[in-house]
């Protein structure tokens, strides 16, 4: 059986747990508290020495960690993974960016605001504004004519990728408001995944 190390606030936790759930694989879930150091401990720092969740072992023991490769593991040769070659590097693109440009922005935005209690005006205005520019490019992507995915003509790992946080976002104080293309693309992917909204 598979075991997934997560902590639940974390979309990066949470977008291998849906895909585990989508695909009806067993697993077991360890709730691994990052604000307590729980990342931190020997034990966790012996079996990933990023002291970072998600962490998946695989029942021969085998740890894999960072939750886009994670993703690609689990979903090798499903739907999840456009055939079409040029497509699958699009969807690459889109699981890179969403580590360099997404998450560092609108995840930490998040957290500072929701867990660590910041007040906005002690937010780094860098933080907000390009959290909001990575939130304009998607709405600019998926107001494409024809355009429900962020891939091709069906839901991928890019899709899932990216919802995790997206979807939060307004507990960092970002107004989806101004995406409606955004907006009726997380509905979508949260039924496609089965997310609960």
């Amino acid at each position: 059986m598979l075991t997934l190390y997560g902590d639940i606030r974390s979309g990066n936790c949470l977008k291998v747990k849906w895909l585990l759930d989508w695909l009806g694989r067993d697993y077991r879930w360890i709730e691994v508290d990052i604000l307590t150091g729980g990342s931190r401990t020997p034990e966790f720092l012996a079996m990933n020495t990023a002291g970072q969740v998600p962490t998946l072992v695989f029942a021969d023991g085998r740890p894999l960690a960072q939750s886009n490769a994670i993703l690609l593991h689990l979903a090798e040769s499903t739907s999840l993974i456009p055939v079409d070659d040029y497509d699958r590097a699009v969807m690459l693109e889109w699981l890179f960016w969403e580590q360099y440009s997404h998450e560092p922005y609108v995840a930490v935005v998040r957290f500072q605001r929701a867990y660590l209690g910041k007040s906005a005006e002690d937010i780094e205005p860098r933080l907000v504004e390009r959290g909001y520019g990575a939130l304009a490019r998607m709405e600019a992507r998926l107001s494409e004519p024809g355009r429900d995915w962020l891939v091709g003509t069906a839901v991928s790992l890019a899709d899932l990728a990216l919802v995790a946080y997206t979807r939060m976002a307004h507990e960092g104080d970002f107004d989806l408001s101004r995406y409606p293309a955004l907006r009726g693309w997380i509905g979508r992917v949260e039924a496609a995944f089965g997310i609960a909204a």
